[in-house]
C-alpha cells in the first residue's frame, strides 16, 4: 500500500505563488509516476502536472510556464511550485502515485485564488 500526504495549499491572491508538497510512503516503488490533479467544483478531475521518476514531465497546456512540477526521489517527494496563480487555477489538488502495483490518490489540498 502506498500513503500520500498532502500540504501547501491555501487562498492567495490573482498573481500570487503557491508550492504544494506531497510525501509518499509505502509501496512506492522506485519506477513510478507522481502527479498533481485538479478538481474545481461541477468539474471533472484534470491532470495538472505530472513526472515519472525518469524524470519525464507532463503538463496541462493552461499551467505551462507558470507551474513546474518536481521531485526528491530520495524523500519521495513532488512538489508543484506554482506561480502567476489565476481564479480560474481555483480547484482542490490532489496528489496522485502510479506503479506496477497501485494508483494512489492524496486526500486533496485547497487551492483557492481571489481576483
Amino acid at each position: 500500500q502506498v500513503q500520500l500526504v498532502e500540504s501547501g495549499g491555501g487562498l492567495v491572491q490573482a498573481g500570487g505563488s503557491l508550492r504544494l508538497s506531497c510525501g509518499a510512503s509505502g509501496s512506492t516503488l522506485r519506477v513510478n509516476t507522481m502527479g498533481w490533479y485538479r478538481q474545481a467544483p461541477g468539474k471533472q478531475r484534470e491532470l495538472v502536472a505530472a513526472m515519472t521518476s525518469a524524470d519525464i514531465t507532463n503538463y496541462a497546456d493552461s499551467v505551462k510556464g507558470r507551474f513546474t512540477i518536481s521531485r526528491d526521489n530520495a524523500k519521495n517527494t513532488v512538489y508543484l511550485q506554482m506561480n502567476n496563480l489565476k481564479p480560474e487555477d481555483t480547484a482542490v489538488y490532489y496528489c496522485n502515485l502510479r506503479n506496477m502495483l497501485t494508483n494512489t490518490w492524496g486526500q486533496g489540498t485547497q487551492v483557492t485564488v481571489s481576483s
